[in-house]
Formats: C-alpha cells, sequence, structure tokens
C-alpha cells in the first residue's frame, strides 16, 4: 500500500489532520521555520544578486533528521503548511532539506482544517509557488540589511544593543509624530446653545407651570442652535452665547421643516486579520498577539467531543473579505431557521475587499455556522470561546439583513436663528439582533440623537429651558493597538502577518510604552526616531514603505524580480548610510526625571524601561540601587481597611490591577477599578464597568447585578 508523508508546522495541526487522512498518510510536523539567515552575520551576498545563504534553524537538527528518514519511508511528500507567502516559503525549504523537486505536485493548501476542506486539498496537490517564496524572501533579505546595516549605526550614535527594522520604525513615527501634535494642540474654546421644546397646545395659556399638561408631562425634546441669519452659528466666546440667550429669550419658536426617512445601516464585513485584531482588542481588551495565539488555536483545531478534534475557523491572516458561497449557504439557511426569512437579504451579501488586499484567502469565519458559541463552550478556554463567540457572531451578522431606522430631522426657525433636533427609532433590528460592530466616542451630545414627538411643519413650540455650555476642542487620541493596526493597514504598511510583530518590537525595544492602552514613546524612541528621520526619512515615510509593500506583492504575482525590488532599495540606502555614519553626531538620550525623590539619598527618582514595563529607578546606580514601581494613585480609600489609598499597578504581562497603597500590612486587590460609592442595593463597592461603556458603575457582588450611570451618581 502507497503511503504519503504530510508535513505541516506545528504538533495540534499535525492531529487534526491525521484524523481526517487516515492509514495511508504520516502526518509530521516541522515546528515552523527549518531554515533562516544564520544570525552571526550578514548572510546576503550584495554582489551576488542578494543571494541568501540559509543555514538551519539552530535546535531543529532531530526534527530536521526525523522529517528525513519519514520522507525516505514513504512514496511521496506533500507539504502543508499555511496558506500564505511565509508557509509557501516553508514549504520551499522543506523540499530543499528533504531533496524533493519544488516544481512537482508536493503542495497542498486549504484554508480550514475540515475533513472536507482536507481530503479535497490532497486530491489536487499542485506545485510550490515560486513567486510567493520569491516575495517573502524578498522582504527577508530587505529586512535583513536594513537590520544588520542600520543597528550599527544606532550603536555608533546612540547606545549599543540598539535595533531598527524596515516596517517597525514607521510605527514609531506615527506614535511620536502624534505625541507631538498632542503636545503642540492648543484648545480653542467655543460654545453651544441648546434648547429644551415640547409642542405647544392650542389651548396653552398658562406658563407658570411649563411641561404639564392636566398632570401629564407633554414631550419634551432638545434642539440645537446651528445658524443665524442663514449663516453657521460660531460662538467662541461666553458673551457670543449669552446674546444668543437673551436673544431666544424673546422668540416665538415654530417648526419649518420635517423630513422623515428610512435610513438602512448595513453589517459589518466579517472580520480580516487587521479587523479581527481591532475588534478584539476593543470589546475583549485582548493584545493583538494574545488574539492571533487564540486564533491560532481555533484554527489548528479543538477537541469538541463526539466530532473529535476540528478546525473552528477559517485561516485567521488573511486581508480578503470574500466568503465561500458554501458557506454562506450554510449561514443563510441557519439565519432563516433561527430568526425569520424577513432577517435574509434577497441575495447574498458580497463584500468588496480593500484595493491592496491580495485576496488569497476568505475572510475569517467560523468553519461551519451551525457550531454554536455556547455548544462549544464546555470544551475552550474562557478566552478561546471569547474569541470564537466574537467571529462567529461578525460572520452570522455580516449574512443577515440591514437594521432600519425611522430618521427624523426637524428645523426650527426663532427670530433669525435656526435650531435643528434629529432623531431615530430601530423600526427593524436586522444585523443588530447579533451583533454590533464596536466604535470609539464620537462626542456626540443629546441634541444630536433624540427621541422626537410627533411634530408638523408650522407647529408653535412652547420653551422650557435654554441651556449655554462652553466646550473645547480636543487633541488628537494617541495610538492604541487597535487604532495603530487600522493606521497601518489603511496606509498599506505591513501586511496580517505582519501587525503582532511590528508592534511587540517597538514594545521590546522600549521605544515605546503602553499607559492606559494607549501608545507613548519613551525618551529613547523620540531619539532613534528623530536620528532616523534627519538621516533616514525614506525608513520612516510611510508612503514609501506602502510603495515596498506594493512592490512585494507584485513580486508575489510574478510581475517583478524579486532581486530588482532589492536592489532598488538597497543602493540608495547604502550611500545614504555612508553619509550617516560620517555626518551624524553622538545623541545623548536623557533619563525622563519625576518629581519623587530617592528615600535612600534623595536624587530625583528617573522612569527606566525593564522586561515588565516602566519604573523608577535612582541616577545615582550603581552607588544607589533603589527602584520602585510605578504607580497611579486614585482618589479612592481602599475599601478594606478604609486607610490606605487605591493604587493602579501592572502585573508581569503589563496588565492593570488595583491594590491598596499600603500593601503587605492591606492585601486589597482587583482587576476593575474601584470607587467611593456603596451598592445602595447590597452595600458592595461600586466598580468602573470594564466594558466598552466605561461610563457605567457596575456593583463588584457578581451576584447583585445592580448597575447605574457615573454621571446620574456625580449630579
Amino acid at each position: 500500500m502507497k503511503k504519503s508523508l504530510v508535513v505541516v508546522e506545528s504538533p495540534t495541526k499535525a492531529k487534526t489532520i491525521s484524523k481526517f487522512l487516515g492509514t495511508g498518510y504520516l502526518v509530521k510536523a516541522s515546528m515552523g521555520h527549518v531554515r533562516d539567515l544564520p544570525k552571526s552575520k550578514l548572510g546576503v551576498d550584495i554582489e551576488n544578486g542578494y543571494k541568501p545563504t540559509y543555514i538551519n534553524v539552530r535546535g531543529m537538527g532531530k526534527v530536521i533528521q526525523e522529517l528525513k528518514t519519514a520522507a525516505k519511508s514513504v512514496d511521496s511528500v506533500l507539504f502543508a503548511t499555511d496558506p500564505d507567502r511565509e508557509g509557501e516559503a516553508i514549504s520551499w525549504h522543506l523540499a530543499h532539506l528533504l531533496d524533493i523537486d519544488p516544481s512537482s505536485k508536493c503542495r497542498i493548501e486549504f484554508n480550514e482544517i475540515t475533513r472536507n476542506a482536507i481530503l479535497e486539498a490532497v486530491k489536487n496537490p499542485r506545485e510550490i509557488d515560486i513567486d510567493y517564496v520569491n516575495a517573502q524572501q524578498a522582504r527577508r533579505v530587505l529586512d535583513r540589511l536594513v537590520g544588520y546595516k542600520l543597528s550599527p549605526f544606532l550603536w555608533c550614535k546612540v547606545k549599543r544593543g540598539l535595533s531598527a527594522g524596515r516596517v517597525q520604525s514607521v510605527a514609531l513615527r506615527l506614535i511620536v509624530d502624534r505625541e507631538r501634535e498632542i503636545a503642540a494642540f492648543r484648545p480653542e474654546e467655543y460654545w453651544t446653545v441648546e434648547v429644551e421644546l415640547e409642542p405647544k397646545q392650542a389651548d396653552d395659556s398658562d406658563d407658570s407651570q411649563p411641561g404639564f399638561e392636566g398632570g401629564q408631562r407633554s414631550e419634551r425634546f432638545v434642539a440645537r442652535v446651528v445658524s443665524e441669519s442663514g449663516k453657521k452659528v460660531q460662538l467662541s466666546n461666553e458673551d457670543e452665547a449669552i446674546r444668543v440667550v437673551r436673544e431666544l429669550e424673546q422668540a416665538t419658536f415654530v417648526v419649518t421643516a420635517v423630513a422623515r426617512k428610512d435610513k438602512r445601516r448595513s453589517p459589518a464585513p466579517p472580520f480580516t486579520t487587521s479587523t479581527l485584531q481591532q475588534e478584539a482588542s476593543r470589546k475583549l481588551r485582548f493584545s493583538p498577539s494574545k488574539t492571533m495565539r487564540l486564533a491560532q488555536q481555533l484554527y489548528e483545531g479543538i477537541d469538541i467531543g463526539a466530532e473529535g478534534t476540528v478546525g473552528l475557523i477559517t485561516y485567521m491572516r488573511t486581508d480578503s473579505t470574500r466568503v465561500a458561497s458554501i458557506a454562506q449557504a450554510e449561514a443563510r439557511s441557519y439565519i432563516e431557521s433561527a430568526y425569520g426569512k424577513q432577517f435574509l437579504p434577497e441575495r447574498p451579501v458580497q463584500y468588496k475587499s480593500k484595493e491592496q488586499a491580495q485576496d488569497a484567502h476568505e475572510a475569517i469565519r467560523p468553519t461551519s455556522s451551525l457550531r454554536l458559541p455556547d455548544t462549544l463552550k464546555p470544551y475552550l478556554t474562557a478566552d478561546q470561546y471569547k474569541l470564537y463567540k466574537l467571529i462567529w457572531h461578525r460572520f452570522i451578522a455580516s449574512q443577515m439583513a440591514p437594521a432600519v431606522y425611522d430618521s427624523v430631522v426637524v428645523d426650527i426657525e426663532a427670530g433669525k436663528y435656526g435650531l435643528r433636533a434629529s432623531g431615530s427609532t430601530l423600526k427593524f433590528p436586522g444585523f443588530l439582533t447579533v451583533y454590533e460592530e464596536s466604535r470609539d466616542a464620537t462626542g456626540e451630545s443629546a441634541a444630536d440623537s433624540t427621541d422626537l414627538p410627533e411634530l408638523e411643519e408650522g407647529q408653535e413650540l412652547r420653551k422650557i429651558e435654554i441651556r449655554r455650555e462652553q466646550h473645547f476642542t480636543q487633541p488628537p487620541p494617541r495610538y492604541t493597538e487597535a487604532s495603530l493596526i487600522r493606521t497601518l493597514e489603511e496606509n498599506g504598511v505591513g501586511r496580517p502577518s505582519t501587525y503582532v510583530t511590528i508592534i511587540d518590537t517597538i514594545l521590546k525595544r522600549n521605544y515605546v510604552y503602553l499607559e492606559d492602552r494607549q501608545f507613548k514613546p519613551s525618551e529613547l524612541g523620540f531619539a532613534v526616531n528623530d536620528l532616523l528621520a534627519q538621516y533616514f526619512p525614506d525608513i520612516i515615510d510611510v508612503e514609501f514603505t506602502a510603495n515596498l509593500e506594493r512592490d512585494l506583492d507584485r513580486v508575489a504575482e510574478g510581475l517583478v524580480e524579486w532581486d530588482k525590488v532589492v536592489d532598488d532599495f538597497y543602493r540608495p540606502f547604502e550611500r545614504t548610510l555612508e553619509a550617516a555614519m560620517n555626518n551624524a553626531e553622538a545623541v545623548v538620550v536623557p533619563d525622563e526625571e519625576s518629581e519623587e525623590k530617592c528615600p535612600q539619598c534623595g536624587r530625583n527618582l528617573v522612569y527606566k524601561n525593564g522586561r515588565y514595563g516602566r519604573f523608577l529607578a535612582c541616577p545615582g546606580f550603581p552607588e544607589c540601587r533603589f527602584v520602585k514601581p510605578v504607580v497611579e494613585e486614585l482618589d479612592v480609600t481602599c475599601p478594606e481597611c478604609g486607610l490606605g489609598k487605591v493604587v493602579k499597578r501592572r502585573s508581569k504581562r503589563g496588565k492593570a490591577f488595583y491594590a491598596c497603597s499600603r500593601y503587605p500590612e492591606c492585601r486589597f486587590t482587583a482587576w476593575q477599578e474601584p470607587t467611593n460609592e456603596r451598592c445602595p442595593k447590597c452595600g458592595s463597592v461600586m466598580v468602573v464597568s470594564g466594558k466598552q461603556n466605561r461610563g457605567r458603575l457596575v456593583c463588584s457582588n457578581k451576584s447583585c447585578r445592580y448597575s447605574q450611570s457615573a454621571a446620574a451618581k456625580e449630579s
């Protein structure tokens, strides 16, 4: 009986696939990359077409020998590595080691690890795609040339041990530029005027009790002043706002127009790598690396009882929103049976991928819509369940009918002033029954969206109250992990497989740090960025890097030779590097000084970056070795001892938690931010909601479900 060797990357993947293929196949794991450029030298022959020198990865000798032995014992070898450029390159390296011709039918590919997908793949082997291999090789060589040549420049001009990356430097620039934009921002004052109104009844004559008719409160709503004498209102100070208020006090309010229309809101597309990382960060507070680690587990296979081990989601490195027709049909069948035919669009929904998307794979979706999250919950870890549920809900919602709102815009005239009120009522929930995409705060006021009574043109309104409010323009927000990934993707910098590496690298190099889930550059990050900006502007230029990414895509499409792309980049870079080495002056990176004094020697403590984030240390090291963690003290008394203050600390994994400042005397700790408020139902401490809506306080007693608006308590 003929037998085939199937080589995959991970043991989990091997276990899942082996179950589907049966006794005619031997499935082995390569444990990832088996060959790479050497760490001790450049490994690229610049004068000979940038030919790379590959060596076996250290520690992989035993795995390679086992694969060679297995290859000799079978009739054929199939490489089933991941279906992307990285996976194609791994297959090519494996073919070299196992003496398999890459142009033979030795490569199989699948987008999901299910029985049908695997059996179909082994029936249709193909050649290794050398264009994909060359695209990955070009990226690897480019990154090696930049890192190997630029790092010594940073050692010489800043300090030893630093390194620079081709794409990571662009991410650093974005963060540094945003920080400087925030520092340079000067808030501008502006004012708004809003009027609380209600419909005026025909028999209204007594204004002594506004808002009440026969003991019943009439329907009130808020309208904002938007125009004066036909021009847009812009109130820059309180005097202008007071003038408007005074003139409105004497005005008559009349409805001039009522516009009603149905407003349709379509669902978000199924996940790509980027949108999954963003949404998991916003909804689940997962880091991109954690999201991808969990997604890899769901993709490679989970034992789900009677069905055995099976891949639960499709391949998780993709920039496509395309969905297979068979998956759409299954989802539509489920939606109709679970929610009703009215929740189905007439035709299956087709989503257009972004212009630069490679579109090699489907979107991220469940391998079967019929595997409901709650039925799988007993077989998944808590985090696996959360991520699978997110993916399942997003995909099902993406195949459902739009939500429909009854949208109303009311224009009101008050003398020379124009006011506007708008509102919307959900008529048909559609996809919102299943899932709603999270959004950043928009800063909308009550006047932007309110419930409106039935109004008609020419109707007179009664004034209840006129309010003026001061505002200030806000600086742009710092990047979060989610917003940085979104910005990189929108600018064409990086690809689905690189976002995690980009973020992890700039954090590990201590060029940036996370504070309240937002990126802030360190003094070292400022120094490195500024030096690169002065002498290597192309390296940190967003458009230049995006164009290089497009060149790599053209290599993958077979439209350009990989060594030409490398040469076009490297020759100018080499000349720039030589000039920088000769002309750049050494940079001294000052430690960021705090206002805290060292309790041992009296010096001002300085901020340092370590393995677990920022900490305070004495600048007198090594004479004085005092160090302490960075903590943020809240204006909250410890709910356990009543003596100390609650401080915000970070765990070894960087996760924020709250503790008593008197530790270790008091050992109070909590994951959610406590407040000074007590639950009116059970007396437990109220904590700030850890969900997206942080405007709510919830009871810390899990058996008590009491919650309230934080703003309501303050008022």
